[in-house]
């Protein structure tokens, strides 16, 4: 770990008016919720259909019992809680360092962590609703029935509040989270390959901007390492309290 360089990451960090965090699977990691493309990932492990098509709005559709029987055994971590880079961004929110955080993470450890201001690109599992009326639901009824969760008022399917693959990010949430980036002067990516789009996107617009340092914490590289004004390759569980200063 290059001490010097932290302390220079920590210093500009601070001194931003407007610094924004975004994030990944790696931030969970530590939790013991593997990413999508990690050793243990879906990617990797699942030996039936494509994790792409099980965790999509078409299998919902077509083979509900499918779908949650997948879902329940590869998304839902119950025993998952907040590690210490969740609770260090939480720090930095509460020191008034961070304006926003942005995460592509479905696991609402950022706010068991703390966090207030966060805005969920892909939703989360602690939300749920009926796909026929729209009511919403506790999630927990997803987790505690073994067949196709229903809505007590219509009968309708009851799914996650989660972007599935093959659904747009809800709106409301991606304007958030662009205006956030217009606004930032400081942009600290954590424990995300950079991969996935359109979130992606918000990255590359601030760097179009060049309003301020980026600073990428993630242990692989990423197609945007050349632009970023620091670029640590330590977990994000070790660096994040340094730079909250715990």
């Amino acid at each position: 770990m290059n001490s010097e360089l932290l302390m220079d990451l920590k210093t500009r960090l601070h001194e931003a008016k407007h610094a924004v965090f975004f994030g990944g699977a790696g931030m969970s990691t530590a939790s013991g919720i593997p990413d999508f493309r990690g050793s243990q990932g879906l990617y990797t492990t699942s030996r039936e259909s494509s994790p792409e098509y099980l965790l999509s709005v078409t299998c919902l559709r077509r083979e509900p019992q499918r779908f949650f029987d997948y879902y329940r055994s590869a998304i839902l971590y119950h025993d998952a809680a907040p590690n210490a880079a969740h609770r260090a961004l939480a720090k930095l929110e509460k020191d008034g360092v961070l304006k926003a955080l942005i995460t592509q993470n479905i696991d609402g450890l950022h706010q068991a962590g703390g966090s207030r201001r966060v805005l969920e690109l892909h939703g989360s599992v602690a939300r749920a609703y009926c796909a026929k009326c729209g009511k919403e639901i506790d999630s927990d009824v997803i987790a505690e029935e073994k067949s196709v969760p229903r809505c007590p008022d219509c009968g309708g399917v009851v799914r996650p509040d989660v972007v599935l693959y093959g659904e747009y990010l809800p709106e409301d949430v991606f304007e958030d989270a662009v205006r956030e980036i217009g606004e930032a002067d400081f942009l600290l990516v954590g424990g995300s390959s950079l991969t996935v789009q359109p979130a992606a996107s918000l990255v590359e617009s601030f760097i179009r901007r060049d309003a301020g340092p980026l600073a990428i914490l993630n242990k692989t590289p990423t197609d945007y390492d050349a632009w970023a004004d620091f670029l640590v390759r330590d977990p994000v569980e070790e660096v994040l309290p340094i730079l909250a200063g715990e």
